[in-house]
């Protein structure tokens, strides 16, 4: 069965058969992956070089400075270079294509299509040419297997699932079927983790996301629209070189990636304690690069890796090239985040520079409530419920409320 491959060093197109072992430079059945680098003639020290700095990303060892020896690097270097091909699924449900040309895209050196023959996979419909019958039999021969399983989309519920059919067949069933043999599954961005944009209110599709319908299976949820391309293949090489899935969060999320606020790594985050906001875009606070929360940033609820891992390799993320955070990473960001240039109701913390006047007024009020720790807690506790309950249900552009942002920049803290 002939099926279309890429070379993603070259960008080269190559037609190959899916039923037998690769041919030419693809990754064969039975070869490890360190044979098939040296075959490739890749240079074994850039190689080692890629490998210090995903043993970074999955936390497996400290950041070396560059040229210098990573023992993780290697570590990592040799699980990988021991490997033989694996099977990979990759579905494309209800989405847009954006979280595998984010993959497709990852950053790499002389070695730009490493991961992407470390995941040879014998069923994608971005990237394969069969159509049809053939598609159908290309993913069933690998279902047939035991083999890593990853989704982009949503699951639409309604109308039986007739807003998204592969092969005359639902995306529920669809799924269901691939993930029967499957040794791990990964819900690889918003869509996949929750629904996403088509699960936004009203939902009119009924978009759910994979750990939804897959309720009795670890789902590894690898959120974002969409996630770094970098997240994406740091998973799949800690699943392949670790055998197991990396520690997640209560989310299902890995927490290498997904274990600390945007808000906390932030490179404007000394302006946010100063109490030096933007007020709008362009003002003479955003050409000094001050904190964007007051214009919506929604970096101190959103957890992610962006400020550490970025885009392009390494180059920028939206906050560093001036425009806030939406959120994305998070589930019901469609709902709870937009807004998306309205200020969050409720960060926790005060800048360093509130006065003594507004510290003064918070203990005042706290007094009020009942000057005991009790009851001040009960109180806080309450408003901060009900400051979520409006995150999550108020929409201002459908007339329901919400928050203004101020209409200028300059030293102003959050109430």
């Amino acid at each position: 069965m002939a099926v279309f491959r890429l070379d993603f060093t070259t960008r080269r197109q190559h037609t190959v058969d899916v039923m037998s072992p690769y041919t030419g430079d693809f990754w064969k059945r039975g070869e490890t992956l360190g044979e098939h680098l040296e075959r490739r003639g890749i240079d074994r020290r850039e190689f080692l070089a890629w490998c210090a700095r995903m043993a970074v990303l999955m936390g497996l060892g400290p950041m070396v400075t560059e040229g210098a020896e990573s023992s993780a690097g290697n570590a990592l270097a040799a699980k990988l270079e021991a490997l033989k091909r694996p099977v990979v699924i990759w579905l494309q449900l209800q989405e847009c294509t954006g979280c595998l040309e984010s993959t497709l895209r990852s950053y790499s050196t002389g070695i730009g299509d490493l991961v992407l023959n470390l995941v040879s996979m014998q069923y994608v419909e971005l990237l394969m040419a069969a159509a049809g019958q053939q598609a159908n039999e290309a993913l069933e021969d690998a279902s047939s297997q035991e083999h890593i399983l990853l989704i982009n989309g949503s699951i639409p519920l309604g109308a039986n699932g007739a807003y998204c059919t592969i092969g005359g067949e639902s995306a529920e069933v669809v799924l269901r079927k691939a993930a029967a043999k499957a040794e791990y599954i990964l819900a690889v961005g918003a869509c996949a983790y929750y629904g996403c944009v088509q699960a936004a209110r009203p939902n009119p599709t009924g978009a759910t996301g994979v750990q939804e319908i897959l309720t009795d299976r670890p789902v590894i949820n690898v959120p974002g629209c969409p996630p770094i391309g970098e997240v994406i293949t740091g998973c799949i090489t800690y699943l392949l070189t670790q055998g197991h899935a990396p520690p997640c969060d209560i989310e299902g999320r890995p927490l290498f990636a997904y274990g600390s606020r945007i808000h906390d790594n932030c490179p404007r985050r000394a302006f946010y304690d100063a109490g030096q906001f933007v007020g709008q875009f362009d003002d003479a606070a955003a050409r000094q690069g001050y904190c964007l929360y007051h214009v919506g940033c929604k970096g101190p609820d959103t957890f992610a890796a962006c400020p550490v891992v970025k885009w392009n390799g390494g180059t920028s993320f939206p906050i560093q090239s001036g425009h806030p955070c939406i959120g994305c990473t998070e589930k019901h960001f469609f709902d709870r985040m937009t807004p998306f240039y309205s200020t969050l109701p409720t960060v926790p913390g005060v800048g360093v520079e509130a006065t003594a006047n507004e510290i003064g007024a918070v203990a005042l009020g706290a007094a009020l409530l009942g000057v005991s720790a009790h009851a001040a807690g009960s109180a806080i506790g309450l408003r901060r419920e009900r400051m979520k309950e409006d995150a999550v249900v108020s929409l201002p552009v459908l007339g329901e409320g919400g928050g203004k942002k101020p209409e200028d920049g300059g030293d102003k803290k959050p109430k």
